[in-house]
């Protein structure tokens, strides 16, 4: 039975049984996790998120921290309670689309359950319960190892319907994760997957905008309440994901997730986690990458890089490209994030695509809305999702091309450990300064190290 197995691994999980490379993803997951919930909170999402929920009196004890809060660790400046912290973290997180992708399944695995994870962490060494560096990474990768799975036995008709496929499984990811924090033995793990599974939340209709991160923080939350109610009793039922009216049944046409349950712990699928290099939807990376490039071939050969010198950019790209960000003229910068038509545009011109080139004023940016205007989209089904063709036409009659085949962040052409940190200093100097950034990445980079994960916020 499917959610016997699920929580039976997970209960029976070790930090002995972790290989070293699935110790190292982890490691790069949570803080890539940690830069873009950083980064992420000087998005308006986060801090409407924040700003409501303490305004309308929620809460309690201060116990966790909104890691983005420009708040030294000193006194309860950046703290909330575990429950708003993880909702304001997971939203902050994914909001910039910078966020981690396991490119079989679309899924980014880490805000959901470390967002949860790391909120009860805090909590728990607040009341001097100290999670340890192993007992954390633990935990973790069996929340990301259950989401995975079990987004992989639904994948693609899931996700083809329409469901967000990250929050839909990532409820049940961070169950897994902060049950095994908890202790929770097999059975009360069944019942926590169980609470978590009802919560089934988020449409791909939302994408472009603040509801879109909406559907991580809410995942995160419940998930975490499924696994602290479990703790205390709560029920559910003991076949959530297999039963005739469960989970697998009701939110796709087909699943084979005894097939894959089967393989936990043998096929690590945190081991083909990647790291964005660009803070969009993934399937317009191969573009960005291409047009990176033909700015700089193009500044090479002494070319202007204006609307007036460009007749048009050409693309061939795979179908999923236009169903996924095919909006051709967005209005915000979240909207941005999810049309081909922009990537190319600020790809060409800048030769960069960070969050600064995402931002409301760049999509409205006249001289962006022309380039946009000039972009050409082919769909091609022999194309790879990481693959694309770009041709820039000049208007003298010169062309440039260049051929994509693997983007840059691919599980073929990852970034670097370099490139991590230069992510991670760039979106966090932005938020709280480049000292205090430094310190927060040898705080998360040392995280397996330490005896008590709940300090990590007070060492930057």
């Amino acid at each position: 039975m499917a959610t016997f197995a699920l929580a039976s691994w997970a209960t029976n999980l070790t930090y002995a049984n972790l290989p070293p490379l699935v110790v190292d993803q982890a490691v790069k997951s949570i803080y890539n996790w940690a830069g873009c919930a950083i980064g992420g909170f000087g998005q308006d999402a986060p801090q409407i998120a924040l700003n409501t929920t303490l305004g309308a009196g929620f809460g309690g004890p201060a116990t966790s921290s909104i890691l983005g809060l420009n708040a030294t660790s000193d006194g309860d400046g950046p703290f909330a309670d575990a429950q708003i912290a993880a909702f304001v973290n997971g939203v902050a997180s994914h909001v910039d689309d910078y966020d981690d992708t396991h490119l079989a399944s679309i899924i980014h695995p880490t805000g959901v359950v470390v967002s949860a994870l790391f909120a009860v962490t805090e909590a728990r060494s607040a009341n001097q319960e100290a999670v340890s560096g192993p007992e954390f990474l633990t935990a973790f990768v069996a929340g990301v190892e259950a989401e995975l799975k079990l987004g992989l036995s639904v994948f693609p008709e899931h996700y083809d319907v329409g469901w967000h496929i990250t929050s839909t499984t990532g409820s049940v990811g961070a169950a897994v994760a902060v049950g095994k924090l908890l202790g929770l033995d097999t059975e009360h793990m069944q019942q926590a997957i169980g609470v978590a599974s009802t919560q089934v939340v988020g449409m791909q209709a939302f994408f472009g905008s603040m509801t879109k991160s909406f559907h991580i923080g809410r995942a995160t939350q419940g998930g975490m309440l499924a696994a602290l109610l479990a703790q205390q009793g709560y029920t559910s039922s003991l076949t959530a994901l297999e039963d005739k009216y469960g989970w697998l049944e009701v939110v796709s046409t087909r699943e084979n997730a005894t097939a894959e349950f089967s393989q936990l712990g043998q096929v690590w699928e945190i081991e083909s986690n990647t790291f964005k290099p660009y803070p969009c939807g993934i399937v317009m990376h191969p573009t960005i990458d291409g047009c990176i490039q033909l700015h700089t071939q193009a500044l090479n050969e002494s070319k202007a890089i204006s609307v007036s010198s460009v007749k048009s950019i050409d693309l061939r790209v795979n179908p999923e490209v236009l169903v996924l960000t095919g909006q051709t003229d967005p209005q915000t910068g979240l909207e941005g994030k999810f049309s081909i038509y922009h990537a190319a545009a600020v790809g060409f011109l800048f030769g960069a695509a960070t969050p600064s080139q995402f931002t409301d004023q760049v999509v409205l940016n006249e001289t962006v809305v022309e380039m946009r205007k000039l972009v050409n989209v082919t769909t091609d089904d022999g194309v790879a999702e990481d693959e694309t063709y770009v041709t820039i036409n000049f208007s003298d009659g010169s062309t440039i091309e260049k051929y994509i085949e693997h983007a840059i962040g691919s599980l073929e052409n990852p970034l670097t450990v370099d490139d991590l940190k230069t992510k991670f200093m760039d979106q966090v100097s932005r938020q709280i300064g480049s000292a205090r950034a430094e310190k927060a990445y040898a705080a998360f980079t040392n995280i397996g190290n330490m005896t008590d994960v709940g300090k990590v916020r007070s060492l930057f």
